[in-house]
C-alpha cells in the first residue's frame, strides 16, 4: 500500500511512530497510567508510622524513607494516581469549556465580540494567585483542585480552538450545509467540530501537564487534600518537616515524576504537530 493510498489518518500515525522521541513519550505516558491504574498492585498505601526514619534508598525502600518512617516509592506510587487523576479531570473539563466558547466564538458571529473579551479577560487575570485564592477559599480536595485547575486552563484552548474553527467556518461545505437547511447544531456537530480535533487532541496532551504542574504547585503550597498523596503533597511534606534539604530522596523521585511527566506530553505533542504537518505536505 503507497502513501497515496492511506486515510488521513493513517498517515499521520505512520509519521507519527517513525518519531522516536513521540514513541518514547507515548510509553513513558502509558507506563504512568499503568501506574496509576495499578498502585494498589504495585505498593501499599503509606499511612502510619515506620522504624526507619529517614533512610536513603535501599533494597528493602527503593526510594528510602520519611521523616516518620514511610515509604518514600510507596507515596509516589499513590501520588501518580491522584495526581494524574486531577490532571486528567482538569484537563478534560477545560476542554469541554474551552470547546464549546472558542466552537461558538466562531460560528456564531454576534458572539465573538463578548466571548472575545472574556478569553482576552480570563487570560490576562494573574492565574496563580487566583488559584491559590479560590483553593484556600474552597478548601483542600481533589474535586476543588480540578474544578479550580480547570476553570483558569479553559482560555487557552478556546482561543486555539476558535482559531481553526475560523478557518473552517468560511468552507463551501459548511455554506452548502446552511442551504440545504442543516441547523446549527448539525453543522457544528458534523463539520466544525471534526475539523478542531486535532488541535483539541494536542490541547489535551499540553493542558494535562499544566493541570499537573498546577496541582503539584498548589499541593507543595499546602492547598491539597491532607488525607490523599499527590506529587506536591509529598514535596510539601518534607518541607514541612525539614527533610527538604537534608534528605535529597524525598524531594528528587518525586520532582522527577512531575519531570517525567511534563517533558513527556510536551515531546509527544511535538511529535504529534510533526506527523499532522508531514500528513497536510504528502
Amino acid at each position: 500500500m503507497t502513501v497515496a493510498d492511506l486515510t488521513p489518518r493513517q498517515r499521520t500515525w505512520s509519521a507519527f511512530r517513525r518519531n522516536p522521541l513521540g514513541m518514547v513519550s507515548g510509553a513513558v505516558l502509558l507506563l504512568l497510567a499503568l501506574v496509576a491504574v495499578c498502585a494498589p498492585l504495585i505498593a501499599p498505601f503509606p499511612e502510619g508510622y515506620g522504624a526507619d526514619t529517614l533512610q536513603p534508598p535501599s533494597g528493602a525502600h527503593w526510594f528510602g524513607t520519611d521523616d516518620i518512617g514511610q515509604d518514600v516509592f510507596a507515596q509516589v506510587v499513590w501520588g501518580t494516581r491522584v495526581s494524574m487523576a486531577v490532571g486528567v479531570s482538569a484537563s478534560v473539563l477545560a476542554i469541554v469549556i474551552g470547546l464549546l466558547i472558542g466552537v461558538s466564538a466562531a460560528y456564531f458571529r454576534r458572539l465573538d465580540t463578548p466571548l472575545g473579551v472574556l478569553v482576552d479577560l480570563s487570560l490576562s487575570l494573574p492565574v496563580l494567585p487566583l488559584m491559590i485564592l479560590v483553593a484556600a477559599l474552597a478548601g483542600p480536595s481533589v474535586r476543588t483542585l480540578a474544578v479550580v485547575i480547570a476553570l483558569f486552563s479553559w482560555p487557552e484552548v478556546a482561543r486555539v480552538v476558535r482559531s481553526q474553527a475560523l478557518a473552517i467556518v468560511p468552507m463551501p461545505f459548511v455554506s452548502a450545509a446552511k442551504v440545504v437547511g442543516g441547523s446549527s447544531l448539525w453543522i457544528v456537530r458534523k463539520h466544525l467540530l471534526p475539523g478542531v480535533v486535532p488541535v483539541v487532541g494536542v490541547s489535551v496532551v499540553l493542558t494535562t501537564s499544566r493541570a499537573v504542574l498546577a496541582e503539584a504547585g498548589l499541593s507543595f503550597l499546602g492547598l491539597g487534600d491532607p488525607n490523599s498523596w499527590s506529587w506536591g503533597t509529598i514535596l510539601h511534606k518534607a518541607q514541612q518537616s525539614g527533610s527538604l534539604a537534608s534528605s535529597w530522596w524525598t524531594t528528587l523521585f518525586p520532582s522527577v515524576a512531575i519531570l517525567l511527566l511534563v517533558l513527556s506530553t510536551t515531546l509527544l505533542s511535538v511529535a504529534y504537530n510533526d506527523a499532522r504537518n508531514h500528513r497536510s505536505d504528502t
